[in-house]
C-alpha cells in the first residue's frame, strides 16, 4: 500500500508484538512501540499517532484505562483505537468510549491482514 502514517503498538506479548510490528512496517507504516499502559500514556501525546493498536490486557496500566485516559486528553482524544483482546467480554466495558472510528479485534479471531485493513479504515 505505501504509507506515512504512525501506528503506536501497545501490546505486551513480545511475540505478538514483533509480528504485528514486521507486518506493519512491510506495509508501510512507521511503528511506535509501547509494551504496557504506563508507556502507552506517555508515547501518546508525545507522538501523536495516527491510530493506536492497544493490547486490553496488560501489566501497570490495562488497555481499558489507557483508553478511558486517552479519551479524557483533548490530545488524544480522538485518535482512533484498535482495542486487541482475548476475551469477548472486555468489549462490553469499552464500547461507551468508543468513537466512530474505533474497533475491537479478538486475538483468536483474526491474522495480521486483518490488523492492517482495521488500521486502513481508522485512518481513511
Amino acid at each position: 500500500m505505501g504509507t506515512s502514517a504512525k501506528v503506536l503498538l501497545v501490546d505486551d506479548d513480545m511475540t505478538l508484538h514483533q509480528m504485528y510490528a514486521e507486518r506493519l512496517k512491510a506495509e508501510g507504516y512507521t511503528i511506535v512501540s509501547a509494551y504496557d499502559g504506563e508507556e502507552a500514556l506517555e508515547k501518546a501525546p508525545k507522538e501523536k499517532p495516527d491510530v493506536i493498536l492497544l493490547d486490553i490486557m496488560m501489566p501497570k496500566v490495562n488497555g481499558i484505562d489507557v483508553m478511558r485516559k486517552l479519551r479524557d486528553d483533548e490530545e488524544t482524544a480522538n485518535i482512533p483505537i484498535i482495542l486487541l483482546t482475548a476475551l469477548v467480554q472486555e468489549i462490553s466495558k469499552v464500547k461507551a468510549m468508543m468513537k466512530a472510528k474505533d474497533s475491537y479485534l479478538i486475538k483468536s479471531e483474526i491474522m495480521p491482514a486483518d490488523v492492517v485493513k482495521s488500521i486502513e479504515a481508522a485512518i481513511h
